[in-house]
C-alpha cells in the first residue's frame, strides 16, 4: 500500500484505566476492540488499529483517537480525540465517519461530539462544596493559630516577626 493510498488508523487506549472492567464496568472491552479492529473504510480497506497502553487522559476512559488518512490529512485533517467511548452504538457512528472519509474528509457525526477531547485535556475539579468546607476550616485554624501567637510573649531580647515578608509586629522586650 503506498503511503497516498493510506486509510484512517485509530489508536486504542488500553491501560491502567481504559479497558478494564474496575474503572468502566458493564463495557464489553475485548469486544469494543474486536469491533473496532474490524472497521474498513470506502474503499475496503481493513482500518489498522493500535493499542496503547496509556494516553494520558484516564478521566476520559476509554479513549480512541482516529488518525486521518493520507488524503485526510492532505486536507487539512488532524487527528481527533474522542473520551468516554463505552458505548457500542458509538462504533457504528465512527465507522459511519470513517466510510465517509474521517478527518479532514467528513463532517464529525453529531453522536461523536459530546465525546470530543485532546490529549492536554485537564481533568475537571471537584465539586466546589468541598473545597468551600476544606477552605473555611483551614482558615479557621488559620486564624487561631494568628491569634495564639499574638497572645504569645516574645523571648527577652528578642524580635517578634510577623507574617512569611519578617516584617516586625511587636516591640522588643524590656
Amino acid at each position: 500500500m503506498a503511503s497516498g493510498e493510506q486509510p484512517c488508523r485509530l489508536v486504542v487506549c488500553r491501560g491502567c484505566c481504559c479497558g478494564t472492567r474496575k474503572k468502566r464496568p458493564g463495557v464489553d472491552h475485548k469486544g469494543q476492540l474486536a469491533r473496532l479492529g474490524a472497521l474498513r473504510d470506502h474503499e475496503d480497506r481493513a482500518v489498522p488499529v493500535r493499542v496503547s497502553t496509556c494516553l494520558g487522559i484516564c478521566f476520559r476512559a476509554n479513549v480512541v483517537v482516529v488518525q486521518p488518512s493520507a488524503r485526510g490529512r492532505a486536507a487539512g485533517g488532524r487527528p481527533v480525540w474522542l473520551g468516554d467511548f463505552t458505548e457500542d452504538r458509538l462504533i457504528g457512528e465512527l465507522d459511519d465517519w470513517i466510510f465517509a472519509g474521517g478527518p479532514g474528509l467528513a463532517a464529525l457525526p453529531p453522536a461523536l461530539r459530546p465525546h470530543l477531547t485532546g490529549k492536554d485535556a485537564k481533568k475537571p475539579k471537584k465539586d466546589g462544596k468541598r473545597k468551600a468546607k476544606k477552605s473555611k476550616k483551614n482558615g479557621k485554624r488559620k486564624a487561631e493559630e494568628t491569634r495564639s501567637r499574638a497572645t504569645e510573649k516574645p523571648e527577652k531580647g528578642k524580635k517578634r516577626k510577623k507574617g512569611k515578608k519578617g516584617k516586625r509586629a511587636g516591640k522588643t522586650a524590656a
